[in-house]
C-alpha cells in the first residue's frame, strides 16, 4: 500500500519524537508539526487503521513494524540529504527544510548514488 506524503511526515516525527522524548501522544505532534488536534487525531485513525501505528491504553503512540520500516527509510532520506546541503554550504535551517520537502518525491536511484557520494565523502 503507498502512503501519502503526508502520513509519511507523521511517521517520521513520531519516530523523531519518540527518540527525543522517549514517548509519543497525539498533543506532541500536533505541537511538533503546528497542526489542530482534530487534524492529528483524525491522521491518527487513518495510520492506526492501515497497521502503521498502534495507540497504547495511556495515549501513547507506537510505531508498528511498516510504520517503522517507512519512518526510519524517511529519516535517513532526511539526514542524508540535510548533511549534504550543508556540506554545499546551505544554512542548516534552509537544508533541513530543503530535505524534508525533497524526501518525498526523490527516487530510490538518485537517493542511492547522494547516499554513496556522501559516504565516501565521509571517508
Amino acid at each position: 500500500m503507498k502512503i501519502q506524503q503526508s502520513g509519511e511526515n507523521y511517521l517520521e516525527t513520531i519516530l523523531m519524537l519518540g527518540q527525543r522524548n522517549g514517548s509519543v501522544r497525539s498533543v506532541d505532534i500536533a505541537n511538533e508539526l503546528g497542526f489542530s488536534k482534530p487534524s492529528v487525531s483524525i491522521a491518527m485513525k487513518n495510520l492506526r487503521e492501515n497497521g502503521y501505528i498502534d495507540v497504547l491504553g495511556d495515549g501513547s503512540i507506537v510505531l508498528l513494524p511498516p510504520g517503522r520500516e517507512i519512518a526510519e527509510a524517511l529519516y535517513l532520506r532526511h539526514t542524508t540529504l540535510t548533511d549534504c546541503f550543508v556540506m554545499l554550504g546551505v544554512s542548516e535551517q534552509t537544508a533541513c527544510e530543503d530535505a524534508c520537502k525533497i524526501e518525498h518525491i526523490l527516487s530510490e536511484e538518485t537517493f542511492d548514488a547522494i547516499r554513496k557520494h556522501m559516504d565516501n565523502m565521509k571517508r
